[in-house]
């Protein structure tokens, strides 16, 4: 289930700009962070923004409980189908505001790109070195589909375009949004 928690504001809650330069040709950026709480049960969020960081869309989904039959059957590839299919292209599919890029902060949901027609960008601090890639190297920390070679130097000539930005706030702006949305039960009313 999604909750629309559509939003339209002016400026960034803490007064600042992500991006040091005006709207580019990168036009609208979506972020997509989808997490396991702690009883198990995964949810996801999705922040669509202008190149400034300013929230034109949030969006979120209700908590994915799956079943002991359902982590039978998908076995390894259960993770991967939440997170990139069964959440994320939800949230992005139900979402009014398109973005034409999209990020990610969950190796899981870098699956999402299957689903999507626009590239897709993994944000992620491999903790341990000797742990492999997560995707194809678009730049330090963010990563791009094994499967869509092409969206590396897309994605390289739109950052160029974009400038300074930091791809790690919106995240944690969609976790807080979702804390705060839960407090006021907005989960629940849905």
């Amino acid at each position: 289930m999604i909750v629309d928690v559509s939003l339209a504001m002016k400026n960034h809650p803490r007064g600042h700009r992500l991006a040091s330069i005006e709207p580019t040709s990168v036009s609208l950026l979506g972020f997509l962070s989808v997490f396991r709480d702690a009883g198990g049960a995964w949810t996801g969020g999705y922040l669509v923004t202008n190149t400034w960081g300013r929230p034109l869309e949030f969006r979120m989904s209700s908590a994915v409980q799956p079943n002991k039959v359902q982590q039978i059957l998908y076995g390894e590839t259960l993770h991967a189908y939440l997170c990139g299919e069964v959440i994320g292209k939800t949230l992005i599919e139900k979402t009014a505001t398109p973005a034409q890029w999209l990020f990610v902060d969950n190796p899981r949901s870098l699956e999402v790109r299957l689903h999507v027609g626009m590239p897709v960008g993994l944000w992620y601090n491999i903790v341990d070195a000797d742990q492999p890639w997560p995707g194809l190297v678009v730049q330090s920390r963010l990563y791009a589909h094994p499967s869509y070679p092409d969206d590396v130097p897309a994605m390289r000539e739109q950052i160029e375009k974009l400038g300074p930005f930091d791809f790690g706030e919106p995240f944690a702006r969609i976790r807080e949004a979702m804390t705060e949305a839960r407090k006021l039960g907005v989960a629940r009313a849905a």
